[in-house]
């Protein structure tokens, strides 16, 4: 469903939310795809081209620009920022970097992803951690700049 409305306080411009899908209040989605059963918190601001896939969870105060891609069943925590210009300034030229996370992963409250990364499938990125590289999937990074902690165990 393509929606173009003003809730409380909320701005959604030509915004594709799956069904199922909860959008709170306070929220700025502009050209984006959200896909199904998907809970999306107050405060958050997602930019025109994003795309969400299915089961997704964003909690408040997240801010996903332009170029981001997420996959399935990705969890982000309160206070996430997103990046897409290694080099922004206030005026002149800019390079937009893609970020992909895929799916399965989960991002920890106060994370910061630069641009041009993936995070790999499964992978955990902890709280306050400032992501500058790829993260291989099922990999948990910590610190700034995040780094592989361990691995995830496998499930028998």
């Amino acid at each position: 469903m393509i929606m173009e409305r003003k809730q409380r306080y909320s701005i959604i411009v030509d915004a594709e939310i799956g069904e199922g899908t909860i959008v709170y209040d306070q929220v700025n989605l502009y050209k984006c795809k959200i896909g199904k059963n998907c809970k999306i918190d107050a405060f958050v601001y997602i930019e025109e081209g994003v795309e969400i896939g299915d089961e997704c969870k964003i909690r408040p105060f997240v801010f996903i620009p332009t170029g981001v891609k997420i996959g399935n069943r990705v969890f982000i925590g309160p206070g996430v920022i997103f990046t897409n210009d290694k080099y922004p300034q206030a005026k002149g030229e800019w390079e937009l970097e893609k970020t992909i996370v895929e799916d399965d992963a989960s991002i920890g409250a106060g994370a910061v992803i630069l641009p041009g990364v993936r995070i790999g499938k499964g992978a955990i990125i902890g709280a306050g951690a400032v992501v500058t590289k790829d993260v291989p999937p099922n990999a948990i990074v910590v610190g700034n700049p995040a780094r592989v902690a361990r691995y995830k165990r496998r499930k028998a």
